[in-house]
């Protein structure tokens, strides 16, 4: 990938909080439809724990989820989620050195969902979608699929257009790389998005304007 992709949208209005020992229940008790909450943490809840409190208000829905790594425990709560109907399917994005740094957490990923719910890639992109007919949250965070006894940022937005970018960037990431494919990767490509195309670019040592 050599052209940023972004999401571009009118500033709204945020809830930012600090939560020094608040469960992601409490922290994120009052979202809702068309809104955005900002909470730096202490660590004293994982993302796992956030989109459990997110499912708690929108009921059973689609999530994907992109991690740099993942712990055994939310694994296996992840599965247990999707056994019990709380999550209808679920996609996993992950780094490709994951299966190097942590091969028995990857077999136990694949045991439990199967080649075709898993990409890896080059990243460190960590995101949560969660979707349904009634509700479009993302959640933009620092942390990764396991325990963060640290400070960390989580951002919660329920927004069509947003979840629908993270959405094609997962879809991308599936469509790019191989199911059942966990060696070292490359970046990924994302060649069907549209990309940032820069102001200006360099020819015989000068700067030419472009794409006006």
């Amino acid at each position: 990938m050599t052209t940023a992709k972004s999401h571009t949208r009118p500033a709204r209005a945020r809830a930012p909080r600090l939560s020094k020992v608040t469960n992601a229940r409490e922290a994120l008790a009052d979202f809702g439809r068309g809104m955005e909450t900002y909470c730096l943490t202490f660590g004293q809840f994982s993302l796992m724990d956030a989109i459990e409190a997110l499912l708690d208000v929108t009921g059973p829905a689609d999530v994907a989820i992109s991690t740099w790594t993942a712990g055994n425990a939310d694994i296996s709560r992840s599965a247990a989620h999707l056994s019990d109907g709380r999550i209808r399917s679920l996609r996993f994005v992950a780094d490709c050195s994951f299966g190097q740094r942590q091969p028995g957490y990857l077999a136990e990923l694949v045991r439990l969902f199967g080649d075709d719910a898993i990409r890896t890639t080059r990243t460190h992109a960590k995101f949560a979608v969660i979707t349904n007919d009634s509700w479009s949250v993302s959640v933009r965070t620092s942390m990764n699929l396991n325990e963060n006894p640290r400070l960390e940022s989580i951002e919660v937005t329920d927004n069509v257009e947003l979840a629908a970018f993270l959405l094609a960037v997962v879809d991308e990431i599936f469509n790019e790389e191989t199911a059942g494919d966990y060696r070292t990767k490359r970046r990924p490509e994302l060649a069907g998005m549209d990309s940032i195309i820069p102001a200006h670019t360099i020819q015989s040592g000068q700067a030419v304007r472009v794409g006006v």
